[in-house]
């Protein structure tokens, strides 16, 4: 019998010295979180422990330090191979975020296996980073990039994916949770539904919103890639990985070229390294990487099933109050549907002009249109005003947010 696992954030968030500050005289309250999250003290201090201590390049020496880097950096790919439930470590690639994991298949997978004619397919609700990439893919090969449509309620249209599955599809890619309408999407659902009636396509999941808040298990997923970013999972910026079957990563080109990637090299031609080092040229993000295996650990310590509840009660919370406010628009489905991404209108407020006035409360959201330019024309709105929630927040700073928003009206009248 299993045990549910409950977080208490309010001890949580005394592991996150940020939040610890006053903002314009106000505590702070950090609702910006699909952006980027604040770092828990063990991830600083893993960082500094390295450069302290362990600090040299890696795979290279034989000397001690060498080894020690070696084995921190590996440490922390199997750290990350284990927490996103990947069969094979070969196939974990550090990146320096999920958008240049995107870009990594796009352009050693995509130029060597799209061509004319054939067909990309993304979603209206993808981030720019899983949008200009194949854009520039189809635009250099001249393929073709359709769209499986989203709904008012912020759903992905699955009879409209069944629709642009006719033909030569070679890709499909999309987002696994929104960061604008917070849907989750039905992701084994839509990849079952490619493997039946397009098995020749290749699936990439953007899991840059999902795997830092729900427990992920890309085995079950059968995606072929996988794309994450650390910095949305508690770790540094600058490091993030690609997951992708190694028999497809083996039959791709590198990506980069230089050091570290190569087995042999001759006058005229090279000879590729192993993977994972065949697309990790040059000295890789060897601290943030170590970073990264210690938001891991840390994560792996709440649960993140644990992460996941406290986050949709959360939503669940903020969509209560503000159904509540006169004037107050949420774009995306009801609560049960969603993850912890709240996004917004107030009637008569520019959100950026929201933002700003929470900001004097000390309430941090995003505004604008959060990377998403072509879902906010498609639902008709020039920008949203976006709460985001992680395993630090509370009931109470839904609270505030809710009391901003109100002192906000009341200053536009």
């Amino acid at each position: 019998m299993s045990i549910e696992r409950k977080l208490d954030p309010v001890a949580l968030k005394a592991d996150f010295p940020a939040l610890a500050r006053e903002v314009h005289g106000k505590p702070l309250v950090y609702l910006d979180n699909a952006a980027s999250t604040q770092k828990p003290l063990a991830v600083i201090e893993s960082v500094s422990e390295f450069y302290r201590a362990h600090y040299a390049n890696i795979h290279r020496g034989v000397h001690t330090l060498s080894e020690e880097a070696t084995t921190a950096y590996e440490e922390a790919r199997d750290k990350v191979c284990a927490f996103i439930r990947a069969p094979d470590r070969r196939g974990v690639i550090f990146t320096r975020n999920a958008t240049e994991a995107i870009n990594l298949v796009a352009y050693a997978w995509g130029r060597s296996n799209v061509g004319p004619g054939d067909r990309v397919v993304i979603t209206e609700m993808e981030h720019h980073s899983n949008l200009i990439p194949w854009q520039l893919l189809v635009r250099d090969v001249g393929a073709e990039l359709t769209y499986v449509r989203v709904t008012e309620e912020g759903r992905l249209d699955l009879e409209s994916l069944g629709q642009v599955l006719d033909g030569p599809v070679k890709l499909v890619a999309f987002s696994h949770l929104s960061n604008v309408l917070g849907t989750v999407n039905p992701a084994q659902k839509i990849i079952a539904q490619v493997r039946a009636q397009a098995p020749q396509a290749r699936v990439l999941v953007d899991a840059a919103q999902s795997v830092p808040h729900l427990p992920m298990n890309a085995e079950a997923l059968d995606c072929d890639f996988l794309a994450l970013s650390g910095h949305k999972m508690c770790g540094p910026t600058g490091i993030g990985a690609l997951y992708g079957r190694p028999e497809v990563l083996d039959d791709m080109p590198p990506f980069l070229a230089g050091g570290g990637m190569i087995n042999r090299v001759g006058r005229m031609e090279a000879t590729w390294a192993d993977l994972p080092g065949k697309f990790e040229a040059g000295t890789p993000a060897i601290a943030e990487a170590v970073g990264l295996g210690a938001a891991v650990d840390y994560l792996d310590g709440v649960g993140m099933e644990a992460v996941w509840t406290h986050e949709q009660q959360l939503a669940a919370y903020a969509l209560e109050r503000m159904a509540e406010m006169p004037g107050v628009s949420v774009i995306g489905p009801p609560a049960q549907e969603r993850g912890g991404v709240v996004s917004f209108t107030v009637e008569s407020i520019h959100p950026h002009d929201l933002a700003q006035m929470l900001d004097w409360d000390g309430v941090a959201i995003r505004a604008g249109h959060h990377c998403a330019r072509l879902l906010h024309d498609q639902l008709g709105l020039r920008a949203t005003a976006r709460a985001s929630f992680y395993l630090y927040n509370t009931r109470e700073d839904v609270d505030r947010l809710v009391e901003g928003i109100q002192r906000a009206q009341g200053f536009f009248g």
